[in-house]
């Protein structure tokens, strides 16, 4: 179930570069919310009717918080980074479907690339298993390594080489021998495709959240598609909604 909700910003900082932390009070989204799931935020400015969609870090059921970490890429993002504790949004979710927490496995792939990072932190925390956690960022400014840290073990890949293996995450996990029954990841689609060839190869399962561009954020636009191994009910073509079906998929399910 989905909420439209006011929320309050209780704490807004950067953590690195163009990349903040927001923590929001809400009302019922944070006991309804699943690791893979986004909020969709709305501007102040009425010139910007579109909401941002931001996937879901940190999820406190305790006292009803939500935690969004997200990076500066327009004028709306760069709007909500100037929003200080006390300030409020306008918001609704959760949205989406979340990673699947049901299917235990004794060891597990997470995976993130860029600001596909965030969603990794809730699901480190929520699923079952060993968990290594294979982060790739573009230097040394590794936000919410601390944060992984608590519930695996955290392998880095960077692209200048600065710290850990210089490359990306297969390069990472090819380096330290890694092995797993399974892979959960989110970050841009040549990073999920490599993945998805990968898991393919090695005969294991991969659940893949997809990054897009989207409009409405609740499947009515069709404006975030991607292709699909089968005909989808809504729209009888092969084409899944990001936004709706999404936008955690089973690798095959999906082509990239």
């Amino acid at each position: 179930m989905k909420y439209k909700e006011t929320a309050i910003i209780t704490e807004q900082m950067e953590i690195a570069t163009d990349i903040y932390s927001m923590w929001l009070q809400t009302g019922e989204i944070a006991g309804e919310a699943v690791p893979g799931q986004f909020l969709s935020l709305y501007s102040k400015d009425e010139s910007r009717m579109l909401p941002r969609p931001i996937s879901i870090c940190q999820v406190d059921k305790n006292i009803g918080r939500v935690r969004l970490v997200y990076r500066i890429a327009g004028k709306g993002t760069a709007e909500f980074a100037h929003y200080e504790s006390g300030d409020t949004l306008e918001i609704v979710g959760p949205l989406g479907n979340g990673f699947p927490l049901e299917r235990e496995y004794k060891k597990v792939f997470l995976i993130g690339g860029g600001i596909g990072i965030p969603p990794m932190v809730e699901l480190s925390r929520q699923l079952s298993g060993k968990k290594l956690i294979v982060a790739g960022y573009r230097n040394s400014e590794l936000f919410l390594k601390e944060e992984l840290e608590e519930s695996g073990t955290v392998y880095i890949a960077t692209e200048d080489g600065s710290i850990g293996t210089k490359g990306n995450v297969l390069d990472a996990i090819r380096e330290n021998n890694l092995n797993a029954e399974a892979i959960f990841a989110c970050g841009p689609t040549p990073m999920l495709r490599a993945l998805k060839s990968y898991a393919m190869e090695q005969g294991i399962d991969c659940y893949l959240s997809l990054e897009e561009r989207m409009a409405c954020g609740v499947g009515a636009c069709l404006a975030c598609v991607c292709r699909s191994m089968d005909v989808d009910s809504h729209t009888h073509v092969k084409n899944k909604r990001i936004c709706k079906d999404g936008p955690v998929f089973a690798a095959e399910e999906i082509e990239l």
